[in-house]
């Protein structure tokens, strides 16, 4: 029996999964550090499958993907795509930038998938944008063209960051003075909500408590410290900023999504915070902002979904 396959590859885990008729089979997670090559990481994934014969695949992978030669940013694997493809006797093999996975995973999403925060209906085949805070910030973008959907390449999470309010100018004077230039990055990643933490106790004139992202959001979810609360209020304030700034940029009438495991984490949160209203507040642009609809994923494994569904519009078989 001949099948395709998927697979997801982050710098510590490989997750793998059989594409069947659009939907995900036997997804399986292991550590990248077990294994010597990639090749060795599939070929064990493909071993557990004896009776299937694969025939073609598709991966995202975090790092750069424009050149045959394939070297991890955050591992030792490095491949050739052209060798791997024969070493693993497929008749087609797509490598693709982790975020254009998650980019291409959007149109497939269901409403059980994703949770809608704020604005109206996405406009059918309107371009779509996905941001993702987690160790860094990835954006991509999703445009309607013929053959089904394009996916836009870029480094959106490295633009300037612009402050919007007197708090963001005291993050802004806290980060510059310790980094020069500052991204939409230096806030908007696990290390950015430190950073912002950081900053709001310095200006209070206040010894900081935690040196982990994870201790910020804990407390200021609990209400246990008040600048962990105003930094956690922040963080969700400058990332309605940013994708209101991604929908006017590309004029996201399908919608903006946000991605990563951070604001799944504090979901009830996020809605009740000065996102929506960030996201609006773009002057004479506010009724256009406002009709646009914003999603948090919630589908853990949307990535897989998108490397599928890139592989189902790439290769007919």
């Amino acid at each position: 029996m001949s099948e395709r396959f998927v697979a997801d590859v982050g710098g510590t885990n490989i997750r793998l999964a059989r594409a069947v008729d659009g939907k995900l089979l036997d997804i399986k997670k292991y550590l990248c550090k077990d294994f010597d090559t990639i090749r060795d990481a599939i070929k064990g994934y493909f071993d557990e499958f004896p009776d299937v014969k694969f025939s073609s695949g598709c991966f995202g992978i975090a790092c750069p993907t424009n050149n045959d030669l394939i070297t991890m940013t955050n591992h030792h694997w490095q491949f050739s795509v052209k060798a791997l493809t024969e070493e693993l006797a497929l008749d087609w093999l797509g490598v693709i930038n982790d975020f254009t996975a998650v980019a291409m995973s959007l149109p497939v999403l269901t409403d059980e998938q994703k949770y809608q925060v704020g604005g109206g209906e996405p406009v059918a085949q309107g371009n779509i944008a996905v941001f993702g805070p987690g160790t860094g910030l990835g954006v991509g973008h999703l445009v309607s063209i013929t053959e089904g959907w394009m996916p836009l390449a870029g480094e959106g999470g490295h633009v300037d960051f612009a402050p919007v309010d007197d708090i963001d100018v005291v993050i802004l004077k806290s980060l510059r003075d310790q980094h020069g230039r500052v991204s939409a990055e230096q806030l908007l990643s696990g290390r950015g909500l430190l950073q912002i933490y950081l900053a709001l106790a310095e200006h209070e004139g206040v010894t900081p408590q935690y040196s982990e992202p994870a201790d910020v959001t804990e407390n200021g979810l609990s209400g246990n410290c008040a600048i962990c609360q105003a930094a956690l209020n922040q963080f969700c304030a400058v990332m309605g900023s940013f994708a209101g700034n991604l929908a006017l940029n590309l004029g996201t009438e399908g919608g903006i999504y946000i991605s990563g495991g951070i604001v799944t984490r504090f979901l009830s949160f996020f809605e009740n915070s000065q996102f929506r209203d960030r996201f609006e507040a773009k002057g004479r642009f506010k009724d256009y902002c406002a009709a646009i609809p914003t999603y948090v994923i919630t589908e853990p494994d949307h990535a897989l979904l998108g490397a599928a569904a890139y592989l189902e519009q790439n290769f007919k078989g």
